[in-house]
């Protein structure tokens, strides 16, 4: 074999592998490992008993979370935390724990499984193999979506001061959160920006969920139940965040007119999503694409693809921001 070749094999072997690495992640987040190691390291012997884990087993999944940098173990066997592992307590300031969670359930891994398929149908794994549309699915199974809910905002926290810092905000005016989950991103932009009023759009029991109330006596928003296909309220900055790369482009630009018909004069819209580069390299844009093919009957975008999509709707992309995180800010404007 030439060196190459040899490097291919290796890879190929290693990468078979891979998915062990988020099931032993899922392991440690339901075991609460990383919460009992917050106070300072411990062995396994005393992991065990507060786990009610095998210690034999605990060990050996722990060792193998070591390997990736993930828990570290010392020269006496006792295990201590790593930036990495400290994401996994449940109360870390950003804590992954339910977003590790999310990915990791059984109704992911199955439709992952499925992925050829779902190549072939040219149609979601999910919807295959459950029957329903994933959203329906969550409708159905209350405990499952607020395991969506808490991971999704899990997820969208890590990246919110990358956008606070990278948009300039507008100092008054109303921003309107369409699709706003629980609200992290308003209630960060009001924060910012004191003379700011907010609106959250998204279904009613999303909204039961929202953390705006953490403003304090704060009277500068308001929540909006309702259905952003249907129709959005009026404002001056529309945000989209993590929203249109769950929709087919037909379903995008009908929630982009509806942000078009009710924009106020001179109003922007701020779409934040992944924007695919071109070229061969990593880009977890391209992950978060087959994500999308497993789930759903939306997808990752080019530049290309969001302009398109954009001139549909009757508006012209005027800035698409990187940030450091895995979004890119894509400012808009009606034509």
């Amino acid at each position: 074999m030439t060196n190459t070749s040899e490097d291919a094999y290796r890879h190929i072997v290693t990468e078979s592998v891979g998915f062990l690495y988020p099931a032993a992640l899922r392991a440690a987040a339901l075991l609460e490992v990383a919460d009992h190691l917050a106070g300072g390291p411990r062995d396994v012997a005393e992991l065990a008993g507060l786990t009610g884990a095998n210690g034999a087993y605990l060990r050996r999944l722990l060792r193998f979370l070591a390997s990736y940098g993930t828990f570290r173990e010392d020269e006496d066997g006792r295990f201590h935390l790593t930036p990495q592992a400290d994401l996994l307590r449940a109360d870390a300031s950003r804590s992954m724990r339910a977003g590790v969670l999310l990915v990791t359930q059984d109704a992911w891994w199955l439709s992952a499984s499925d992925l050829a398929e779902a190549v072939r149908r040219g149609e979601p794994a999910f919807d295959n193999r459950f029957g329903q549309p994933v959203f329906d699915y969550l409708a159905e199974h209350p405990e499952d979506g607020l395991l969506f809910d808490a991971g999704m905002a899990a997820y969208s926290a890590g990246d919110i001061g990358y956008i606070i810092d990278g948009y300039d905000f507008p100092n008054d005016g109303v921003m309107v959160d369409v699709g706003g989950g629980r609200g992290g991103l308003l209630l960060a932009a009001l924060r910012a920006r004191p003379g700011l009023r907010g609106i959250l759009l998204d279904q009613e029991n999303v909204l039961a969920g929202n953390v705006l109330a953490d403003l304090g006596a704060d009277d500068r928003w308001t929540l909006h139940p309702g259905d952003f296909f249907e129709s959005v309220p009026a404002g001056d900055l529309y945000t989209v965040k993590n929203v249109l790369h769950d929709w087919n482009d037909d379903q995008c630009v009908r929630i982009l007119e509806n942000c078009r018909y009710a924009m106020n004069p001179g109003a922007k819209l701020l779409a934040v999503d992944a924007v695919i580069p071109p070229g061969n390299d990593p880009h977890i844009g391209k992950a978060l694409d087959i994500l999308m093919l497993l789930l759903l009957t939306g997808q990752e975008r080019t530049r290309a693809e969001f302009d398109r999509l954009f001139e549909r709707a009757g508006f012209r992309i005027t800035e698409v921001i990187p940030t450091p995180g895995r979004l890119s800010l894509i400012e808009a404007v009606p034509v």
